[in-house]
């Protein structure tokens, strides 16, 4: 299964962004409103990704400086060495990365543009979902249907 496909099936709205200037106390605020677990980092309307801040990148910066932290901006937090992947990539290898790499949220960039965004839930649920078909394929050709 491709990437292409779980952008498709999920639901339409696009990625969440916020600006490099965004204070992680405005980032943290907009990751409760949408119930979401990262936002991506983009000076251009959400054209392209610069950076990207969890909601562990702002506990863990809690937890060592203090609410200070929430009034300075997600430049200073952000991871900005992106892991990216497209829409032709492998949900196995979106899957290899992410667990290598210790991380749940991974955006699909094309031609320097952002396009998308994959969870790790994403991508274990198309797993999921094609090992059910192929698990049905395959008890259908054994009981001759």
């Amino acid at each position: 299964m491709l990437v292409q496909a779980i952008l498709k099936s999920k639901a339409a709205g696009g990625v969440v962004t916020v600006a490099s200037s965004a204070t992680v106390a405005e980032a943290a605020s907009l990751l409760a409103e949408k119930r979401i677990g990262t936002v991506v980092i983009s000076d251009d309307d959400g054209k392209s990704a610069t950076g990207i801040l969890s909601e562990r990148d702002i506990v863990r910066e809690l937890a060592a400086s203090g609410g200070a932290c929430l009034n300075k901006p997600v430049s200073e937090y952000m991871t900005r060495d992106l892991v990216t992947c497209t829409r032709q990539m492998k949900v196995e290898e979106v899957l290899t990365r992410m667990t290598e790499g210790r991380f749940r949220h991974m955006p699909v960039v094309e031609e320097g543009q952002l396009v998308g965004i994959v969870t790790l839930g994403d991508a274990v649920k198309a797993q999921l979902t094609e090992l059910a078909m192929e698990k049905d394929a395959l008890e259908g050709m054994i009981k001759g249907f």
